[in-house]
């Protein structure tokens, strides 16, 4: 443990307040605001039911590399060390008992980068950094609105009870004055001028010919598939937080967020579940196969047919969810592993998704960032195998990834734990706008179409630019 970090005796505060308004109505009050965060689950499906918005930030931890920084009620600290070990120490020091049957009433929200992989293996540093973002961010909050999609008309405080600051019921009622005095968002947003110029740090051919050597690493037996991304950049002078609202209209995900790191503003519409636990039950749901939504009803019906019957598409998923499987199976308890469902096809607004769900269950002395080390990053963007996969990938790719295919959520105070994996996802820096997209190569892939597939991901994020 930290010097900074004495383990503090608090207690978590529910109450229930009637109201009609929008999740997304509600966070406006908070959007602006330097370590604001919110997870939205604004497309419900058997995965994502609760909607989260963290208020009075009291600590925060951000790191690169070995560089740590810690801000606890405005007091700064800076050393070097392990991010993990510190995260678990943060994590263990303001520990609380969730008698709810919410699974997230008290912790921190944030990232993690994909460039943490150089942490948790030998790996090359050859991609350039010319974002310079914390490779971990979370922030703690003293309370979070809760919105269950199950029960319309009510929203939820849950609000930490520290010795000696503010009270639970104190902090409650300052969110009820918040909340009493919003006003709805408009039903229609504005659009921008047009088209936006986008730039990408590959041109088409250079894609084109990155594909062909994953192709021929596959070929010499160094790997069975690799996730290869493009990363586009445009100007954005306007609020994050409207960009934010287009894109959730356009594109409603079931673990899309908001964080407002102050430095910089993220921006997901992440369909993918990484990681999750609740109680001893972890569970991950990779997500491989994706086709553009047809423009009438027939045409969707035939690509929907020709995804499920695609042998490319199902071989790729079935790598991957053996990575997953072994990746959870160096923390799960032996024999618990299981595919519970092997393939399913998903709609979104513009695309078909296929994913698998794999579930398990951690020992008693296993703890949350146990569970992330394991894992992370998601094989399903990078490939495998996962380590041969990631050094091909920074020898391709120009720019370090950074949040993208990272992950992007909660770590309870209490032990439960939900990450997406950051696809579909935008970071705002100063004026300018960063988003990724990319595709999984295999054997038969053919390298025009895999060029067009990160094209086909990419559609909901620059429509909503327009």
């Amino acid at each position: 443990m930290t010097p900074y970090l004495p383990e503090i005796n608090s207690r978590s505060v529910i109450e229930e307040v009637p109201a009609s308004l929008s999740a997304e109505s509600i966070f406006s009050n908070f959007a602006k605001e330097e370590s604001s965060a919110f997870l939205n689950s604004s497309l419900e499906t058997d995965a994502a039911r609760y909607s989260f918005i963290g208020v009075g930030p009291f600590f925060k931890l951000e790191s690169r590399g070995n560089d740590i920084s810690l801000n606890i009620e405005g007091a700064g600290h800076r050393f070097k060390g392990n991010p993990f070990e510190v995260l678990r120490s943060s994590l263990n020091a303001y520990k609380i008992e969730n008698t709810s049957s919410f699974p997230f009433v008290g912790g921190g929200i944030g990232y993690f980068s994909y460039d943490l992989k150089n942490l948790l293996e030998e790996l090359p540093k050859n991609a350039a950094d010319d974002l310079h973002l914390a490779d971990i961010y979370f922030v703690f909050y003293r309370a979070l609105v809760i919105f269950d999609k199950l029960t319309p008309g009510k929203i939820y405080i849950s609000a930490l009870d520290f010795p000696g600051g503010k009270s639970a019921h104190g902090t409650i009622e300052e969110i009820k004055e918040i909340i009493e005095n919003t006003k709805p968002l408009p039903s229609r947003l504005e659009k921008n001028n047009g088209k936006v110029p986008l730039e990408s740090n590959f041109t088409k051919g250079k894609y084109i010919e990155s594909v062909e050597k994953v192709l021929e690493h596959i070929k010499a037996g160094d790997i069975y598939q690799a996730c290869l991304t493009q990363r586009f950049k445009t100007s954005w002078p306007h609020e994050a937080y409207q960009l934010y609202l287009k894109l959730n209209d356009i594109n409603p995900s079931p673990f899309s967020s908001f964080l407002n790191t102050g430095k910089s503003s993220i921006i997901s519409s992440s369909p993918e579940l990484f990681l999750r636990r609740k109680g001893n039950a972890i569970e991950t749901r990779p997500m491989k196969g994706t086709r553009a939504r047809g423009k009438t009803q027939e045409e969707d019906s035939l690509i929907k047919n020709e995804l499920e019957k695609s042998q490319k598409d199902i071989s790729e998923l079935l790598m991957i969810v053996d990575l997953e499987r072994n990746d959870l199976g160096r923390i799960a308890i032996p024999g618990s592993i299981k595919v519970t469902e092997q393939r399913r096809i998903e709609p979104y607004s513009t695309v078909y998704q296929t994913i698998a769900v794999i579930q398990g269950e951690i020992p008693p002395d296993a703890d949350n960032i146990d569970i992330i080390k394991a894992a992370f990053p998601g094989g399903s963007i990078t490939g495998c195998p996962k380590i041969r996969a990631m050094e091909i990938i920074d020898s391709l790719e120009p720019n370090v990834r950074g949040i993208y295919t990272g992950a992007i959520g909660y770590i309870s105070f209490h032990d439960n734990m939900d990450l997406n994996i950051a696809i579909r996802t935008m970071v705002k820096k100063n004026k300018d706008l960063y988003f990724g997209v990319g595709g999984g190569i295999v054997s038969d892939s053919d390298p025009l179409a895999e060029y067009e597939e990160t094209l086909v991901k990419a559609k909901a994020l620059i429509e909503s630019l327009s």
